[in-house]
C-alpha cells in the first residue's frame, strides 16, 4: 500500500514558478510509476506529466510541455513537478499519482488528496 501526500501548492502570479512534491508513506515512490494530475473547477480531471517506475521515460500534456518538470528523487522518497512560466489557466488542484507505467492513459490505483495551485493574472 501506498499513501501519497502532497505540497507546495499556492497563489503565484502568472510567469512565476511552483515546485509540488509528492512524497509516500507505505510503499515508496520508487517502486511505482508516478503521475501528476489536475482538475479545474468545472472541468475533468486531465494528465499533466507522468514519469515510467524507470524513470527513463516522461511524459508531459502538450499544454504544459517545455513548462513543467517531473521528477524523483528516490533518496528522499519524493516526485516533484516543477511548474515555470505559470499562466491562469494552470490553476487547479493537482493530484499525484502512483501506478505501474507513467503514462496518461494508464491506470493509477492510489491517489494523494491534491494540493491547490492559483495563478493570478
Amino acid at each position: 500500500q501506498v499513501q501519497l501526500v502532497e505540497s507546495g501548492g499556492g497563489l503565484v502570479q502568472a510567469g512565476g514558478s511552483l515546485r509540488l512534491s509528492c512524497t509516500s508513506s507505505g510503499r515508496a515512490v520508487s517502486n511505482y510509476a508516478m503521475a501528476w494530475f489536475r482538475q479545474a473547477p468545472g472541468k475533468e480531471r486531465e494528465f499533466v506529466a507522468g514519469l515510467t517506475w524507470s524513470g527513463y521515460n516522461t511524459y508531459y500534456a502538450d499544454s504544459v510541455k517545455d513548462r513543467f518538470t517531473i521528477s524523483r528523487n528516490s533518496a528522499k522518497n519524493t516526485v516533484v513537478l516543477r511548474m515555470d512560466s505559470l499562466k491562469p489557466e494552470d490553476t487547479a488542484v493537482y493530484y499525484c499519482a502512483a501506478g505501474q507505467d507513467g503514462g496518461p492513459t494508464a491506470v493509477y490505483p492510489y491517489w494523494g488528496q491534491g494540493t491547490q495551485v492559483t495563478v493570478s493574472s
